[in-house]
């Protein structure tokens, strides 16, 4: 894995977690115990902050960013990820922020000053535009996403499984290491 500081900012990356060797992490960004990021995957807190909760696990080739403090964004936009939170393949987080126990589907796009709710499922494909709330509970789908309906008892079953299964196997990849 490369790990780099930016001006003088290292990453603080919890001693639980397991990064890949193909991924990058560069700046002000902390990740949390037991969670992972998988091969390819960019998170690139450099002109402000990234913060990555506990049993997270950001899948492959996903890229993560923040937005800057400037004229059309006064104060910037940090990311931030909550804990129990799964991010699907190719999926691009920019300076958002995402809640606890959510799944974000395969290649969706979350956009600046956007804001998910606690348990909330975004399909693959869906873009968030920014400044976008997605209410918890719910499934959101389509490129603008829209509220489809309340989650079932299985989906919100399955948001709790996947966390705990990608603990789990991040933990047999840093064993075979």
């Amino acid at each position: 894995m490369t790990v780099r500081s930016f001006k003088g900012i290292i990453p603080k990356i919890h001693e639980t977690a397991y990064i890949d060797d193909s991924s990058v992490v560069i700046g002000d960004v902390t990740i949390g115990e037991d969670s992972s990021l998988w091969p390819m995957t960019v998170a690139r807190g450099d002109v402000h902050s990234i913060k990555i909760g506990a049993r997270t696990n950001i899948q492959d080739a996903c890229i993560l960013h923040v937005t800057h403090d400037g004229e059309f964004s006064p104060g910037g936009f940090p990311l931030v990820v909550g804990d129990d939170v799964t991010v699907g393949h190719r999926v691009t987080l920019h300076a958002c922020t995402v809640g606890n126990l959510c799944l974000i589907g395969m290649s969706a796009t979350i956009m600046d000053g956007a804001v998910l709710g606690d348990k909330v499922i975004v399909g693959a494909g869906s873009l968030v535009p920014t400044g976008k709330q997605l209410d918890s509970g719910y499934l959101y789908v389509g490129s603008p996403v829209k509220r489809v309906r309340k989650l079932n008892e299985k989906e919100l079953a399955f948001l709790e499984y996947s966390a705990r299964h990608y603990a789990k196997l991040k933990d047999e990849h840093k064993n075979s290491q």
